[in-house]
C-alpha cells in the first residue's frame, strides 16, 4: 500500500489510495514540494491529492510509487514459474498425509510440502523453469493445468508425483523480481521511503520477503519514535535506509543462490547433495540471518 504520513487519519490517506493499490485506472503521481513550512510529501491521484510528513510505498513488486522514484522499469520475468496447492489432509491418501515439513531438489526445479491450519491441511508448492504464460504480468495468480505440472515432474521422486497427482486444483505464479539493491538510495530520496516488495522483491528460496518487510517496518518505526526529538523527517529516512538497504540487498543475492543451487544440474548437484548428507541441517544454518538485526538509528 502506498500512504502519505501524517496528513490526518491514516483511514483516510488509505481510503483515498485504495483504487491505486488496487491496481485500478488512476494514475498515481508522488512528488515533494517544499514550502516555507517543513517540507511535505503530496501524492496525487487522478481523483485526490493526499499530503503528508512522508510518503511510504509499500505497495509490493509492480510499486507505483517506485516507478515515481527510481524511474528503474519493470520487474524482470525471473524464467521461474511457482505452482501452489493448499489441500485438506483428510482429502489426501493417508499415505500421503504429513505433519513435517517435506523437500525435494532436482534439476530445473524444487519443491517444498508443510503442514498448515494446525495440521489440518497440506501446503504444497512446485517451481519449475519455464516459460511465462500468457496474460497479465502483475497478476501473480493463474489457473494451471494439473497435466502441465506432472510432466515436469515426470521421471523424478514417486512419492512427490503421488502427492502432485493427489492435489485436484493448482495455481500458477510465474515470479518477478529485481536485481539486489545498489545503495540507500534504493530504499529512499528525500521524504519519500521504500518497504518490503517495493524495495527488495526476493525470489522465494531463502522464504525471507515478508521477514525483511517486518524488519524496515520495525525500522521505520524505530526511525519515527526520534521524530519528537526534532530531527528532520528526511535525516530520518535516510537512517532508516542506510540500515537496511545492505542487509536486504545481501538476502536478496542468497536467495538468488540458493535458487541455483536448488535448481543446481551435473556436478553442482552432486556436490550439493554430498554437502548435504554430511552437514545435515548444518548446511541450512544462516546465523547472520537468523539472529535478527539491533537497527542502529545512531549513525
Amino acid at each position: 500500500m502506498a500512504g502519505a504520513v501524517g496528513a490526518g487519519p491514516a483511514t483516510d490517506a488509505g481510503a483515498a489510495l485504495q483504487p491505486a493499490r488496487a491496481g485500478g485506472d488512476e494514475e498515481v503521481s508522488a512528488n515533494l514540494r517544499h514550502t516555507t513550512r517543513p517540507a511535505e510529501a503530496t501524492v496525487r491521484t487522478r481523483c485526490h491529492t493526499v499530503e503528508g510528513d512522508v510518503l511510504l510505498g509499500a505497495d509490493g513488486l509492480w510499486s507505483r510509487v517506485r516507478e515515481q522514484l527510481l524511474h528503474d522499469g519493470a520487474p524482470a520475468f525471473t524464467g521461474h514459474l511457482a505452482y501452489r496447492a493448499t489441500v485438506p489432509q483428510a482429502q489426501l491418501p493417508a499415505r500421503l498425509r504429513s505433519g513435517q515439513v517435506g523437500v525435494w531438489l532436482a534439476p530445473r526445479l524444487h519443491a517444498v510440502a508443510y503442514p498448515v491450519s494446525a495440521g489440518e491441511a497440506l501446503n504444497l508448492v512446485v517451481i519449475v523453469e519455464g516459460e511465462k504464460p500468457a496474460g497479465d504480468p502483475r497478476s501473480w495468480d493463474h489457473s494451471a493445468h494439473a497435466a502441465q505440472l506432472q510432466a515436469q515432474l515426470r521421471g523424478h521422486a514417486p512419492a512427490l508425483r503421488d502427492l502432485v497427482e493427489a492435489v485436484p486444483h493448482w495455481r500458477l505464479w510465474p515470479l518477478h523480481d529485481r536485481a539486489p539493491m545498489q545503495s540507500p538510495h534504493d530504499h529512499g530520496q528525500g521524504l519519500v521511503a521504500l518497504l518490503g516488495d517495493a524495495a527488495h522483491p526476493m525470489r522465494p528460496y531463502l522464504a525471507q520477503g515478508a521477514g525483511m518487510a517486518i524488519e524496515d517496518a520495525h525500522a521505520l518505526g524505530r526511525a519515527f519514535a526520534m521524530a519528537e526529538t526534532g530531527v528532520p523527517m528526511d535525516n530520518l529516512l535516510r537512517h532508516y535506509a542506510l540500515n537496511r538497504w545492505a542487509r536486504n540487498a545481501r538476502v536478496q543475492a542468497r536467495s538468488r543462490r540458493n535458487g541455483r543451487i536448488f535448481h543446481a544440474t551435473g556436478p553442482v548437484r552432486w556436490g550439493r547433495n554430498l554437502a548435504m548428507r554430511l552437514l545435515g541441517e548444518r548446511l541450512m544454518d544462516v546465523p547472520w540471518l537468523y539472529r535478527g538485526l539491533d537497527v542502529d538509528l545512531s549513525r
